[in-house]
């Protein structure tokens, strides 16, 4: 029976999630079609093949996947090399199908592999980095059709071209693109029934299309069923099978880890655990599946997952019908998105790309580590003026190659250095003994050793989530831990924040000055952790908790 499989009490709140996950996923589905190089129709194709398919097959119950705005960059930057490659889109076409199924088949190759368990290593200011400069991308591309110009393709054509968008630019476009921002900011205010981006979508084409203005539009869209996108395989110039197979590998990656971060916040909202593996798997599917009929590659999006949860969804049937809905608006309402202007749907997307932006990342480059705000920028100024996948592996060659320059330094200095930061919280050291025997139900204890690294990070957070909830107060002992990196700072702050969500006193014992030099510049000590719960020793954090409990 269905309801061995189904629990039926779950059913309006995946129809109510899944169909407004489905209203917030349209407009954007179309303005990443547009980014992407493609059109509209590839942005709508691939968020309903990503969105019913992984939502079948992936391992995160309550995810809602389409294209995303780090996917929609990559996929742009495919789409131009191939043109550049071949001359025209549609003989490029079959090396842009190619390499967008084999993207997928990596993923799945990946989930099978249980690649996902090293995703966890990827550097914090790599991946900050590198998520900054796809924002700023996004923004720098959609400024001329913001405007209602034509645009170049890349941000430093685009950046020599600057002087032509204040003398050509269309005003009565410019209106538009302004009163889509507006209203996306503004509506919230009024009202959250209503979806900001939909609305602002709405109100700005017909105030476009009432109006009768001048003003560059989508243009009409195909209606109906896509057809299959799978001629031409065998007349692609093997000059391009290292491009394919480079960009492939990078759609794989990204959008694992796009869809892994995603499934974390899930986990957050739904307290449920998703299976990382399974959902690399689902999100391959349906990247492959979106590939042949023409769709862009996408990946587990944040906002509509979100959405999705907050709206009732519980299970992957909330996914599905998010993906289902989209069919249906392609199948019975694809001619109405020909009257959208292009510049609203820049003024959808420049928001979204701020929000991409990693402000904390940045807010704190004075703070953090310098080698860690090195390869930020480094980072960051490679992915927005160069080359994306360079960038990335750039990037991680920095990151690996300054971290073993601190362990050297720190072992000149006489200080033990493990490969990683270690926990021991099971055994209670000597000093500790009276204590843990009589407070033991009470007040964990755990022992760090090594630099608090981006190798740790995942660990650390997953030890910090088995703490019970009945435990009064945390003890961390640190004095045997000489470094601290950003990813480590912000893997700290995190797990205070939810302890603190637990009504869980967080001590530090014995900080030595780097890690506690860097926990005061972003203000983990005093706004998280304040100074009454620092302790040079343990036994002034035993004194402290036995007047306290």
């Amino acid at each position: 029976m269905l309801t061995n499989y189904y629990d039926i009490k779950n059913l309006k709140g995946d129809i109510t999630g899944g169909l407004v996950a489905g209203v917030v996923a349209l407009p954007l589905a179309l303005a990443f079609g547009v980014q992407s190089g493609l059109g509209a129709i590839a942005g709508l194709y691939g968020a309903i093949a990503v969105g019913v398919f992984a939502a079948i097959f992936g391992g995160t119950k309550t995810q809602a996947s389409g294209p995303t705005g780090p996917m929609t960059v990559v996929s742009a930057a495919l789409v131009a090399a191939a043109i550049e490659i071949t001359g025209s889109i549609e003989t490029a076409m079959p090396i842009i199908i190619l390499t967008f199924l084999l993207g997928g088949i990596f993923q799945i190759i990946f989930g099978f592999l249980n690649i996902a368990s090293y995703v966890k290593y990827f550097p914090y200011p790599v991946v900050s980095g590198f998520m900054s400069g796809v924002g700023l991308i996004i923004i720098i591309l959609q400024l001329f059709p913001f405007a209602g110009l034509p645009s170049a393709k890349s941000t430093w054509l685009i950046i020599q071209d600057l002087p032509r968008l204040f003398s050509d630019f269309n005003a009565q476009a410019l209106l538009l693109g302004v009163l889509t921002v507006v209203v996306y900011y503004v509506f919230p205010y009024i009202t959250k029934k209503i979806p900001s981006a939909l609305a602002a979508l709405l109100v700005a084409s017909l105030a476009g299309y009432f109006l009768q203005w001048n003003v560059p539009l989508i243009g009409e869209i195909p209606s109906g069923l896509p057809s299959l996108q799978v001629n031409g395989f065998f007349t692609i110039p093997s000059s391009t099978y290292f491009l394919i197979i480079e960009y492939a590998i990078v759609l794989a990656v990204l959008g694992s880890i796009d869809s892994l971060l995603t499934s974390v916040i899930a986990d957050n909202m739904t307290k449920t655990k998703h299976n990382s593996n399974r959902e690399l798997i689902g999100q391959g599917i349906g990247n492959a599946i979106a590939a042949i009929f023409g769709g862009i590659p996408g990946a587990g999006a944040t906002k509509g997952t979100v959405i999705n949860i907050n709206s009732g969804g519980k299970t992957r049937l909330s996914g599905t019908i998010h993906g289902l809905f989209l069919l249906a608006v392609l199948l019975g309402l694809g001619k109405l998105a020909a009257y959208i202007p292009l510049s609203v749907l820049a003024g959808l997307l420049i928001p979204i790309a701020f929000k991409i932006i990693d402000t904390k990342g940045l807010k704190h480059l004075i703070a953090v580590p310098k080698a860690d705000a090195f390869v930020l920028v480094v980072v960051l100024l490679m992915t927005t003026f160069g080359s994306l996948i360079q960038a990335v592996t750039v990037g991680l060659l920095l990151a690996s190659l300054l971290f073993m320059k601190k362990s050297s330094d720190l072992a000149e200095k006489g200080l033990a250095v493990n490969t990683l930061a270690g926990f021991d919280g099971e055994k209670p050291w000597q000093d500790e003994l009276p204590f843990y025997e009589k407070f033991k139900e009470k007040v964990y204890i755990k022992h760090l050793y090594g630099p608090l690294f981006f190798g740790f990070t995942s660990h650390f957070q997953s030890e910090i989530k088995k703490i019970p909830k009945d435990v009064k107060a945390l003890i961390i002992r640190m004095d045997r831990v000489p470094y601290i990196d950003q990813s480590g700072l912000y893997a700290l702050e995190n797990a205070i924040l939810d302890l603190e969500q637990k009504d869980i006193m967080v001590l530090l014992v014995d900080i030595d000055e780097q890690p506690r030099d860097k926990m005061s510049s972003i203000d983990i000590i005093p706004d998280l952790i304040s100074e009454k719960h620092i302790f040079k020793n343990v036994n002034e954090a035993f004194g402290f908790l036995k007047t306290s409990l």
